[in-house]
């Protein structure tokens, strides 16, 4: 019974025995020296029988004092009953040991059983950019004089002073916009009708140097497109007699028209109709002046 339990002893530890016996695999850096944060390439190689099953470490690995970046691997090469496997890992480290080692392991797997075998330890070099600290530092001196500094500008105070003058004067806005609206429309009328009367002035005086047909047909229109504007109406495009009945017939108004038709159409400039021209002029006028008046009692009850 003795004899048979150590026959199947060494028959399991055959399988150890074989592999004890093969090469280890092998680690080492591609570069000798590195720098902190650079990435070091570290090439891991097995050789070994063709029938084990080998696993390489993946990036779960211990790379310690290394960081794990990468890694790309070859296939496995077999010939006359060997193969071979590599892999190469890329690593960088933020340690500051002068130098630096790693030893990473394979698995062999046996059925049930898997065995790791560690590679040599590695080493690779760490350059160091600074400058050697000198025997002596230099001594250091005191001072307490204040240095001007330039002034900066305050972007932050500026900017959220900003904001909030620009949320005031929106809410502003909204509380008074019926006020500003009535202020800003009243100011339109004001400017419209100040425009209206130079330029109406204007065409009756071209007319009393000229007496012109012409800048009597100007004055006329320049006061139906101003009545326009003034009313939001089609005026400019309404003859004589559809004005008046736009208009209800005013007298003053009717009868200045009349005259203006007389003047321009049938070309009759007498002398003696000379007050009842410029009496004419002076009644479109009064009667743009009080559709003014009318316009802005509108505005101001809007």
């Amino acid at each position: 019974m003795g004899s048979r339990w150590v026959a199947r002893l060494g028959l399991a530890l055959l399988p150890l025995v074989a592999l004890a016996q093969q090469p280890e695999p092998v680690g080492r850096f591609r570069q000798p020296t590195t720098q902190v944060g650079d990435v070091v390439e570290f090439e891991l190689t097995f050789r070994h029988p063709a029938a084990l099953e080998v696993v390489f470490p993946d990036s779960t690995a211990d790379f310690r004092p290394f960081e794990y970046v990468g890694r790309r691997y070859s296939p496995t090469r077999t010939l006359q009953g060997q193969s071979l496997d590599r892999a190469v890992y890329r690593l960088r480290t933020f340690a500051l040991d002068s130098v630096q080692q790693l030893s990473l392991p394979v698995m062999v797997l046996r059925g049930r059983d898997s065995v790791l075998l560690p590679t040599a330890p590695a080493a690779v070099r760490l350059r160091f950019l600074a400058p050697a600290a000198t025997a002596s530092p230099p001594a250091l001196r005191a001072t307490t004089t204040l240095l001007p500094v330039e002034a900066r500008f305050n972007y932050p105070y500026w900017l959220t002073a900003l904001g909030g003058l620009m949320v005031l004067s929106g809410g502003l806005v909204l509380l008074f916009r019926r006020r500003l609206r009535r202020r800003y429309q009243r100011y339109k009328l004001r400017k419209n009708h100040a425009y209206f009367l130079a330029q109406y002035a204007r065409h009756i005086e071209r007319f009393e140097l000229s007496r012109s047909a012409t800048n009597m047909e100007r004055a006329i229109t320049l006061w139906k497109n101003y009545l326009t504007r003034l009313e939001d109406s089609n005026l400019n495009s309404l003859t004589t007699r559809e004005v008046e009945a736009h208009y209800q017939h005013h007298p003053a108004m009717s009868s200045a028209l009349r005259v203006a038709d007389r003047v321009v159409y049938g070309n009759l400039l007498a002398e003696d109709e000379t007050p009842e021209i410029d009496q004419a002029f002076a009644q479109l006028r009064e009667f743009a002046e009080q559709r003014y008046q009318l316009a802005g009692a509108r505005v101001q009850a809007a």
